[in-house]
């Protein structure tokens, strides 16, 4: 399998080449199949290796992706699920399939009975070896502890040296074996205990991130009361088909997405949108997989199955997010692969060239084998993606879905925003404020609501509400079309009509001179206009209102206090577009954009200013979300254009979700910077102290897995990152 088809959260370190970056695995090529496997034993980059190195010229085996921080291993391949399983085994790890049922939880570590007694066994060598007590004695106690907790570090120190590999494992167990082999059974007992015993804590400490991202997984219940003949019957949720009726108690979690049809209660959605105050629905409000149902018992009809539902499409999403790797973990995987095998060449030089300079041989062996446990770069390795695993676990909890960790760091480029309007700092739900009709018809009504009623525009549907009992009387509409950023069109009985904007207008050549003085009027005004037209004049004018958000203000000084510029790129007409933006105080505003000039706009700056972020809704806007740097799309609760779409899907439409971005991004960022200086400095200033004999091998197991255990710790502080108030 050629290495171009390998991929991974984080590539492998240890001396093994960094793995190249991928999307993740979606087309699945015709005869090939596709498992899941959890590996409890892969929690570090170097398990990954081994993984990666056995299957590199497997020709049964096209790609893989690996997970470390939730241990999973997803394989394409033409081969069994028991094959793959059996050639894992043998590199001393056991696979389970995903697809496995009541299979075996193994084994995690923790302070078992064998572990506490080489723990005392060890320290009761040290002490014995104090008082010059026979060295039989002090050798027994020693061996034993190392026979009692190095076992399973041997024998995966083995695998990978039969593979060719320096992995931490490898490197501890030649360290531990030259130590004895010189004759300091004491430090080397006690140096397999303290690896063993910071492996478990930062096992521990990397449980935390799992359990984080499992708890946002599982917020939907596993069963809800379906509707079977004329009672209500626990299901499993997986066996509940799209347009079942389900009842939910209060106090109770919402299984599926549905739409209500009996009842109305007060619902927290905050579990999926980060929205904090419950908010009130009745019959024909939808709502979401996750939310809690606080008041009264409603029931739904369910418009998702379990697999499809938003609280599904997050998980996915999350999931293919942490298979993104960064550029800084890049960097750290090529930083990794050249440093073990440096560090582990000077070892060898140090055994072999300080005794021509009178260091004497046993200290000379001593010197390279401290230098062997700090040759494994795990503290750099491992800490990043639990940083950025974080990092996108607190943005979800947050309501924001961030599609990889690559956007967390684009963040900090970003020198300006281009915003939509509508929806974005609008509410998106525009009212008539006033209907100017140009001429005295009794059919304007109904003409202007069926040609609303047929488009998804915002101030298409507030004229077809403004109008809705004009939908009654029966009106055929020919060749309708929607011209995107513009409106509508249709013939009626033999006349063409038209709904829309200015640019609509001029672009079927339809005289608006009609309409001057009122044009003239509404000059000033900050409402929005639509134009209701017949082949040669206008016929009515309608005047929308749509209330600026109430977050929208705090949003913007958030984002300027942050140095950013921002630009509002709308549809609507310039003097709306200019009279809202002195009121927002924005930098820019471009009225009158189709999308083909947002994406222009887009595409301007970046060639002369710099990278910048869109915002918008994910429909009309994205040509441009796409071709910014970071595209956020607003509304993703409801919108599956917006999930797919965008870099990143703000689950409701609060605009503040986007200064909480930038503020997470940031903070990842630092967090990962200092756990990189961190270690590195600490690998460095340990390196040289065992250079010139100062340090001793505890030391060294402190400067690897215990520098490992804290930079994790640090990481874990990302779950823990408030919102902006």
């Amino acid at each position: 399998m050629s290495s171009n088809h390998l991929e991974s959260c984080s590539a492998c370190s240890c001396g093994h080449d960094a793995a190249p970056q991928e999307a993740p695995i979606t087309d699945i090529p015709n005869g090939h199949h596709r498992d899941v496997f959890i590996i409890e034993a892969m929690d570090c980059p170097t398990e990954e290796g081994l993984i990666r190195r056995h299957f590199a010229n497997d020709p049964l085996i096209d790609q893989l992706s690996f997970n470390l921080i939730q241990r999973q291993l997803t394989v394409v391949h033409r081969a069994t699920t028991q094959y793959i399983i059996d050639a894992i085994a043998t590199l001393g790890m056991e696979a389970i399939s995903e697809m496995a049922t009541a299979a075996p939880t193994p084994p995690k570590k923790t302070f078992t009975g064998s572990f506490i007694i080489a723990a005392l066994s060890a320290a009761a060598a040290e002490i014995l070896s104090l008082f010059d007590v026979h060295v039989i004695i002090v050798a027994f106690f020693a061996i034993l502890a190392i026979v009692l907790c190095g076992k399973e570090t041997y024998i995966k120190g083995w695998i990978a040296l039969k593979n060719r590999q320096l992995n931490i494992n490898a490197l501890m167990s030649v360290a531990v074996t030259g130590a004895v082999l010189i004759g300091e059974l004491p430090e080397a007992a006690m140096v397999m205990v303290l690896f063993n015993l910071s492996e478990m804590l930062e096992a521990r400490s990397l449980d935390r991130a799992r359990n984080a991202i499992a708890g946002l997984m599982s917020l939907a219940p596993d069963e809800a009361l379906v509707l079977e003949g004329n009672q209500f019957i626990l299901r499993p949720i997986e066996s509940i088909a799209k347009g079942s009726t389900i009842r939910v108690m209060p106090g109770a979690r919402i299984a599926l997405d549905g739409t209500i049809t009996k009842g109305s209660s007060s619902i927290d959605e905050s579990p999926i949108t980060g929205e904090s105050l419950p908010i009130d629905k009745t019959v024909g409000d939808a709502i979401y997989a996750g939310s809690i149902n606080f008041e009264r018992e409603i029931e739904f009809i369910t418009t998702t199955t379990a697999e499809n539902s938003t609280l599904s499409k997050i998980a996915r999403t999350i999931e293919a997010a942490q298979s993104q790797r960064a550029p800084v973990e890049r960097f750290v995987d090529q930083f990794a692969a050249i440093y073990t095998p440096i560090v582990f060449a000077i070892a060898i030089l140090v055994a072999l060239i300080s005794p021509l300079f009178g260091v004497p041989i046993i200290q000379s062996i001593y010197n390279a084998l401290v230098m062997l446990i700090i040759a494994c770069p795990c503290a750099l390795v491992i800490s990043t993606p639990v940083a950025i695993v974080s990092g996108l676990t607190t943005a979800a909890r947050q309501g924001i879905l961030i599609k990889g960790g690559q956007y967390l760091e684009a963040a900090r480029h970003i020198k300006a925003l281009a915003l939509d309007k509508t929806g974005t700092l609008t509410q998106g739900q525009p009212t008539v404020t006033e209907v100017i009709p140009l001429i005295n018809s009794p059919y304007l009504p109904s003409i202007a609501a069926h040609l609303a009623a047929r488009s998804d525009h915002p101030m298409s549907k507030a004229v077809a509400a403004h109008y809705q009992s004009a939908l009654n009387a029966p009106l055929t509409l020919h060749a309708f079309t929607a011209i995107l950023g513009q409106g509508t069109c249709a013939s009626i009985e033999g006349a063409h009509y038209y709904l829309g904007n200015l640019k609509l207008m001029h672009a079927y050549h339809i005289d608006v001179s009609g309409a001057d003085t009122h044009l003239t009027r509404l000059n000033d005004h900050t409402g929005s206009l639509l134009f209701l037209a017949d082949d040669a004049r206008v016929l009515a004018i309608f005047v929308l209102e749509d209330a600026i958000k109430p977050t929208t203000r705090q949003a913007i000084d958030a984002l300027h206090h942050m140095g950013l510029s921002l630009t509002m790129l709308s549809g609507d007409r310039e003097r709306t577009v200019q009279n809202v933006a002195a009121a927002l105080h924005l930098d820019d505003a471009h009225g009158e954009q189709l999308p083909e000039d947002k994406l222009a706009f887009i595409d301007d700056f970046q060639k002369n200013h710099g990278a910048i972020a869109m915002i918008g809704d994910g429909i009309n806007d994205a040509p441009a979300l796409a071709q910014a740097n970071i595209g956020f799309a607003m509304g993703g609760i409801g919108s599956d254009t917006a999930i797919e779409t965008a870099d990143v899907a703000i689950m409701d439409d609060d605009l503040m979700k986007v200064p909480n971005f930038f503020h997470i991004a940031n903070r990842t960022l630092n967090i990962i910077r200092q756990n990189i200086a961190f270690a590195i400095v600490v690998k460095l200033f340990f390196f040289f102290l065992a250079l010139f004999g100062l340090a001793e091998m505890w030391m060294a197991v402190i400067a690897d897995v215990g520098t490992t255990f804290l930079v994790v710790l640090n990481a874990l502080r990302l779950l823990k990152i408030k919102e902006i108030q």
